[in-house]
């Protein structure tokens, strides 16, 4: 058993009040550490620790309610989160209620769902919390029945007395603990000895979601609110020039067509207000319907620069990019002097296209703004940040806002980004009315904040006996480079140079599942299979051999990664898939990456059936720590897959003089049900690793694994995406 250490000061780490009708009410931060404790850190406390961040209600009857703090977009958090306290509280999961938490600035902190995050950096101050208040009610039953704390024991809710026989529910001791000053140090379960984590737990939100109860955004309704929609510029870059709203303003249930700049010149934008228009008209009206007839009837006018941009002029200035806006990022070694001396040189460049997110719930958003208060409820994975954003363009004091969050039809890092949270509120104010506002899935698909475009080259030199003497990396994009230079193969290869470059453009974009992974994933391990095939090498033992180099001997010591770690993922993935088996008319890929924490190794069964690729098995490993919910994460690891496989098949963003040619899915492709792996089989490594990520890392190895096997099927190499394009069939 760990102890650890609480700390409490003028703003509390924990406080304790009473129910109403009797009870125990715990606040706690569950970003604290919850590291071991060493005899000198106890007895000098800090005065000071973080801010609480939820809360933990006990009724007088034992019942449990768990305040989730962070949004929930998919990802199972809200339920996953709150498994841990109860591990560590010793409560029986039947009788655990969940609730959203509210946005609170003052006593949460972190409340975002961005990065893979959520568990990884909740762990350690919400195992804190549930022994913490396990042990306050230890300690009111060892003062109720005048024994030793030591002799207390808990099991599912329950309080135990061995020696004179004597028990007690949570609810009959929860009145006394709230009242019991919180204790400097606390015993953590051993691993061995959990009951909830590690087991699986039905969704929390699951039966409300198959019977169709409200929790979405989209679902959201108040007495009197009013629809709204907007119509932006059709290419990035354009101006408003006039507007004529005589038609729309004439028809039946529209209360008001008018201009709009959703941040105001001078307005000092944050990260999180990314959006590629901030002009637009709006239309608001009673219905839904009626205000999508009236955008119809609208006659606008847009100056166009000169100088709009296309998708054929995108990939040629990447391509000529690199070399002359390329920077040094990490060298090792002398490249330089390898590429000269090289007998052969391996040469490839792999690219990708803008992606739109296309979340299953377009972006809305409800606010309700009066002269001295904002008030808004939706779907938003930074309500922190835009409470901020909010707050500032209303030109409200902080206090004022108000953000409830509604569960979410999707994230996909699309509601990192919440201009749209800012246009409902600006309009209410306009409006003097509670206003929902609605993108259509053509405003959502052509607004921006899109997947970059990117553009790597790979080079590899070797020696006249095919070893690898050096590796180079050069990569941008467009606005930014996907390089994450000191991950594998970093640390693996003697002479190794990485540059980066990065190009400027007018068409927003922000970060898409997996940011920059998910596309430097797929060409490394494609490159690194043609690699292995240049040297005559296994694909799996050439990684293996590099991951032992880098374990045992690595080069330089900015490495980010553990070679041992990451070398387990492939051994088990091997192992499961049983590597090397033939099957007739199946063709294999493989493929494994680094990245938000976490180690994920694939293969991919891939057979084509009349000239259709049609995934037939996906064989997976993943290290990402202890997994607290394994129903949860195995769905997390067949999302991303799935995931994968589609985007890098079938979509793409392109643009004919700044339009966007896609605008709904009849032009956009995303992978379809019967398009899906018929078989995914995952495998979690098992360790006692403090939880990692598992949102995202599913993702970006898949399109490697995925490029390696159609070259197995097909013997050709696929180096740009998306790989089938506009091709229907293969060959």
């Amino acid at each position: 058993m760990t102890i650890v250490k609480t700390t409490y000061g003028r703003r509390s780490f924990l406080k304790t009040s009473t129910l109403a009708g009797g009870g125990m009410v715990l606040g706690f931060s569950w970003l604290a550490s919850c590291k071991p404790a060493t005899a000198e850190e106890i007895l000098s406390m800090p005065k000071e620790w973080f801010d609480i961040n939820g809360f933990l209600k006990i009724g007088e009857n034992g019942l449990v309610t768990i305040m989730s703090p962070n949004p929930e977009i998919g990802q199972n958090v809200k339920t996953s989160m709150p498994m841990i306290i109860a591990e560590e509280l010793d409560i029986d999961w039947k009788n655990v209620l969940v609730e959203q938490a509210p946005l609170n600035t003052d006593i949460f902190t972190r409340q975002v769902a961005g990065g893979s995050q959520s568990i990884r950096q909740g762990w350690q101050g919400l195992r804190m919390a549930g022994a913490t208040a396990r042990k306050m009610l230890r300690q009111a039953a060892a003062e109720a029945w005048q024994v030793p704390l030591e002799e207390v024991t808990t099991e599912a809710g329950m309080l135990h007395h061995k020696n004179s026989g004597k028990s007690a529910g949570y609810g009959e001791m929860a009145s006394a603990a709230a009242n019991i000053p919180v204790p400097e140090e606390v015993e953590l379960k051993d691993i061995k000895d959990f009951k909830i984590i590690g087991t699986s737990r039905k969704n929390v939100d699951g039966r409300k979601i198959v019977t169709g109860q409200p929790l979405f955004g989209l679902d959201y309704r108040r007495d009197g609110m009013l629809i709204a929609m907007i119509v932006h510029a059709p290419a990035f870059g354009m101006k408003l020039k006039s507007v004529d709203d005589s038609g729309a303003r004439a028809m039946p249930g529209i209360k008001d067509v008018f201009t709009m700049n959703t941040y105001e010149e001078g307005y000092e934008m944050q990260w999180c207000d990314t959006a590629g228009f901030k002009e637009m008209v709006v239309v608001v009206g009673n219905s839904t319907w009626e205000v999508m007839n009236a955008k119809k009837s609208l006659k606008i006018e847009w100056e166009s620069p000169a100088d709009l941009e296309s998708t054929a002029g995108h990939m040629t200035k990447m391509a000529e990019a690199g070399p002359s806006l390329a920077k040094v990022v990490r060298k090792d070694g002398d490249p330089e002097a390898a590429f000269k001396n090289a007998a052969q040189i391996l040469e490839r460049n792999y690219s990708a296209p803008f992606l739109a997110h296309n979340t299953m719930e377009p972006m809305n958003f409800f606010a309700h703004v009066t002269a001295d208060k904002a008030e808004l409820v939706g779907p938003i994975q930074t309500p922190e940040s835009m409470e901020k954003s909010v707050a500032a363009r209303l030109g409200l004091p902080l206090d004022k806002v108000d953000i409830q969050m509604t569960r979410q039809g999707g994230g996909f890092g699309r509601r990192l980004y919440g201009h749209f949270l800012v246009e409902a509120a600006v309009i209410s104010r306009k409006m003097s009315a509670p206003v929902k506002l609605v993108y259509t899935r053509e405003d959502d698909m052509t607004f921006g904040n899109y997947r970059p475009a990117y553009y790597v080259t790979y080079r590899a030199a070797l020696d006249e006996n095919k070893n690898l003497l050096a590796f180079h990396v050069r990569a941008g994009g467009i606005p930014e480079s996907p390089i994450a230079a000191n991950r594998f193969p970093a640390g693996a290869i003697d002479n190794y140079l990485a540059e980066e470059w990065a190009m400027e453009s007018n068409i927003s974009v922000g970060a898409f599942r997996a940011p920059r992974s998910n596309f430097i994933a797929g060409a490394e391990q494609a490159f690194l299979d043609e690699l292995a095939e240049t040297m005559g090498k296994d694909p799996i033992e050439f990684r293996l051999g590099l991951l032992e180099r880098a374990k045992t001997n690595p080069v330089g010591d900015r490495n980010d990664y553990e070679a041992a770690r990451y070398a387990g993922v492939l051994e088990l993935v091997r192992d499961k898939s049983e590597w090397g088996k033939e099957t007739p008319n199946v063709h294999r890929g493989v493929s494994a990456y680094f990245c938000h924490n976490s180690y994920v190794a694939q293969v991919m069964d891939l057979a084509i059936e009349n000239g259709k690729p049609i995934v037939k098995k996906v064989h997976c490993a993943v290290d990402c720590g202890i997994v607290i919910n394994p129903d949860a994460a195995t769905n997390l690891a067949e999302g991303g897959i799935v995931d994968g496989i589609g985007h890098a098949l079938y979509s793409a963003m392109t643009f004919k003089e700044g339009v966007p040619e896609q605008t709904n899915f009849d032009k956009y492709r995303l992978i379809r049900h019967s398009e899906a792996p018929k078989a995914i089989d995952v495998h979690f490594v098992k360790n006692e690793i403090d939880p990692t990520g598992l949102g995202e890392p599913l993702n970006p190895p898949i399109v490697g694994a995925l490029a390696n096997a159609l070259y197995k099927a097909t013997g050709t190499r696929f180096y740009e995406q998306p790989f089938l394009g506009s091709k229907q069939v293969l060959g």
